[in-house]
């Protein structure tokens, strides 16, 4: 049987919002067992935001919370790595509106976690197993849920760049999968999109040390890319977070496809309002059998769109 996990000791760091600018204090605190994941305003009286599909707010380049007319925004990054290294329960103290970018990516955030150490609780975990498929639509986007026996994703990007064109990843996401190929992907952006950006209030805190950003034919970056392939690792990176808002470890297969904050958390809402799409349960997972029926639809998909 899995157990529930919450950090062992307090921890903190400090940065800017990459939309907003503002500077933030965060600090992360141990939780009790079935609590989940809370976000704290200490600005606005210890104001609390449930990290839950329920919560889900204004979702554009950066996916935010809601209760009672109180907001935290671009919650993704954290979210993410806490559930990639199967954080479960953890209060957030955070004394401003947006979540700090830090480097752009959850590396930082693994840092801190490994600081704050990991302990065991006495509670199972309560998984959410997916059972029947799912599917959002838009267009050429393209994002679905499938029956599995493991947290699995399927990502694919195409970004019209020398340095970036269609890519494609599938990894089963552990801790140590999660901390080695995911975590360390950045945000990025491109050039030519950056002026309409800040026309839109957006990126204000961002700069080369907290983002990648592409010009006309190569990568601005000194240091370059982290992954040949960082564009679509990152989005799977944010694809995690946003799941992160069922509320249970999931075990599925995700396949995206062009799919943005937008649609991920569109499939969250459409997932948690079917009763009849899946089950909690603790026990063993699905048969293997079930990988087969995702990956037998994305290659339909693919060969359709080749």
């Amino acid at each position: 049987m899995a157990y529930q996990h919450s950090i062992e000791r307090p921890v903190e760091v400090s940065g800017i919002g990459l939309h907003s600018a503002v500077p933030v204090r965060i600090r992360l605190l141990p939780a009790a067992a079935s609590r989940g994941i809370v976000f704290r305003r200490t600005d606005l009286d210890n104001f609390e935001i449930p990290a839950s599909w329920k919560h889900i707010a204004r979702v554009s380049y950066a996916t935010s919370l809601m209760r009672k007319g109180v907001l935290i925004s671009t919650t993704e990054h954290i979210l993410s790595a806490l559930i990639g290294m199967e954080i479960d329960n953890v209060t957030i103290e955070i004394d401003a509106l947006e979540l700090p970018i830090l480097d752009g990516s959850s590396a930082p955030w693994i840092r801190l976690l490994e600081a704050a150490g990991r302990r065991r609780q006495r509670a199972a975990r309560s998984i959410l197993r997916v059972t029947h498929p799912v599917e959002v639509v838009e267009g050429a986007k393209r994002i679905a849920l499938f029956p599995d026996s493991r947290f699995r994703i399927t990502s694919q990007v195409d970004f019209p760049h020398p340095l970036v064109g269609r890519q494609e990843m599938e990894i089963d996401i552990s801790p140590d999968t999660y901390a080695r190929e995911i975590a360390p992907a950045r945000t990025f952006g491109f050039l030519d999109q950056l002026p309409q950006m800040r026309d839109m209030g957006l990126i204000r805190g961002g700069s080369l040390e907290s983002a990648v950003v592409f010009d006309r034919d190569s990568v601005m970056n000194p240091e370059g890319l982290r992954f040949r392939d960082e564009c679509c690792r990152h989005k799977i990176l944010d694809l995690i977070g946003d799941l992160a808002l069922i509320g249970h470890p999931l075990r599925g297969h995700v396949v995206a496809e062009h799919a943005g904050h937008a649609m991920h958390t569109a499939l969250v809402l459409k997932l948690m309002r079917d009763r009849s799409l899946w089950e909690l349960t603790t026990a063993a997972p699905l048969p293997a059998e079930a990988p087969s029926v995702a990956r037998a639809a994305v290659m339909a998909t693919q060969a359709a769109t080749d």
